[in-house]
């Protein structure tokens, strides 16, 4: 009897293993939400991205397609004003659901490009984009920090790794949707109806089951950090636009985003410069319009590397600030290049030479993209909607406005107003390093 009583009496009264079980399931929930993330931007961009590559050199009747895109941009900007707040109304998983339907509708409208079936799309698609943008930075630097709350690991290095996978898988869109691209436009038939109609039907395909993989997202919770869809839903119409415009304001008297704007500004423009005028000017006239989707492959590939890259290597200030001079250093190797016309004779040493410029680009554009998000998301916790919602509207003005400008410049020009850019956002950029070191030395360590 008495030995009986000594057993129960080492039992534990209450078991460990369930709570080990609870821990691993987070662990994997999170992760999962972030594969899942990557996933579907993955097969939504693949083919919104090679269709946005192609509107310069497809819809080139009155420049409707590099209109359609500046129409897109500046729709982007206006609406990236109020994409926090719809953000915050709506929740970042549903705001990602809603967002997918934009990009579905613009492709769509490529089966029968016009002004009456591109422009709405493009005006449509500029809501979609500026919510499923701040939800997706929401979404994702909320998974990382209670990821990092869990297990009691560095925030700055849980954001930067799953950024890091997010913009590695974001950025293969390039190489597999140009890839698509190349095969079934290089039929010796670039122009032809068929070719561009049997492209647009199977991205429609592609684009549905990524919208489908969104709505397999666990829903944050309205108590994160950074996340506050239930407070601001209660709150009444007044206090969300009071609350929306103190964001705005707030985000524009702090000195740290303002010393961010100009690299954000540099990051929209050497975007919109691959996609309007690379392709075009560069791109198209040494290989041809099938030879858009292999240049952008290796763009895309690059820029995927080089993500993972950047964010495995993230973990405070101190990393980012060498970073991101790494990727400033690159985009300004290709841009000299352009800038001297130097060039090589047409053959493969020709398109060898148009591949490394586009790694060049890519490089850069994986890098910036990856440490512009874990910057944000490291600096402004109070206020993460807000802060996502500064990069979308700096990005697309910028974007809308060479799409609008670029066919009254000549390339030359964009390309000097980009060196002149680039440079201005380094030296920015290190301002900010210097102010945010001596302000919180623990923020710049590795």
């Amino acid at each position: 009897m008495e030995s009986t009583i000594e057993r129960d009496e080492e039992k534990p009264l209450v078991s460990d293993e369930p709570l080990q079980i609870l821990q691993d399931s987070k662990t994997k929930s999170h992760k999962k939400n972030v594969h899942l993330l990557s996933s579907a931007f993955l097969l939504i961009f693949l083919a919104y991205g090679a269709a946005q590559n192609l509107q310069s050199t497809l819809n080139t009747k009155e420049d409707l397609g590099t209109t359609s895109l500046g129409i897109l941009y500046l729709s982007f900007t206006f609406f990236s004003v109020i994409a926090s707040l719809v953000v915050r109304l709506l929740g970042s998983k549903n705001a990602l659901i809603i967002g997918t339907s934009g990009y579905w509708l613009y492709v769509a409208a490529n089966l029968k490009p016009n002004w009456y079936t591109l422009v709405p799309a493009s005006l449509y698609l500029g809501f979609c984009s500026s919510i499923i943008w701040v939800g997706q930075g929401t979404y994702l630097t909320s998974t990382a920090r209670s990821h990092a709350t869990d297990y009691n690991l560095h925030e700055g290095a849980v954001i930067g790794d799953f950024n890091g996978e997010f913009w590695a898988v974001f950025a293969l869109h390039q190489f597999i949707g140009n890839l698509i691209t190349f095969a079934l436009l290089n039929d010796g038939k670039e122009g032809s109806t068929n070719g561009t109609t049997l492209l647009f039907v199977v991205f429609l395909f592609v684009m549905t089951f990524g919208s489908i993989l969104m709505c397999f997202l666990s829903k944050r919770s309205g108590n994160s950090k950074g996340e506050n869809e239930v407070s601001v839903a209660d709150a009444g119409l007044y206090a969300s636009l009071k609350s929306l415009s103190k964001s705005l304001t707030s985000a524009l008297s702090d000195v740290r985003m303002l010393l961010i704007i100009p690299l954000i500004a540099y990051s929209g423009l050497q975007q919109v410069f691959v996609w309007a005028e690379f392709t075009k000017y560069i791109v198209t006239p040494a290989i041809g319009v099938s030879g858009v989707g292999s240049a952008m492959a290796a763009y895309g590939a690059f820029d995927g590397i080089c993500s993972l890259a950047a964010g495995q290597l993230t973990s405070g200030l101190t990393s980012i600030t060498s970073i991101v001079c790494f990727g400033v250093f690159s985009q300004a190797i290709a841009l000299i290049l352009l800038l001297l016309n130097f060039s090589i004779a047409s053959g493969w040493l020709g398109t060898l030479y148009i591949l490394f410029l586009a790694a060049l680009l890519g490089t850069g554009d994986g890098v910036l993209m990856t440490q512009l998000n874990a910057l944000l998301g490291m600096l402004f916790k109070h206020d993460t909607e807000g802060a996502f919602a500064q990069l979308k509207i700096w990005q697309s003005a910028t974007i809308a406005i060479v799409f609008f400008l670029s066919p009254h410049i000549s390339f030359e020009t964009v390309v000097v107003i980009m060196l002149v850019t680039l440079f201005l956002a380094l030296a920015s950029f290190l301002w900010l390093a210097l102010k945010v070191a001596k302000a919180s030395p623990s923020s710049t360590s590795e």
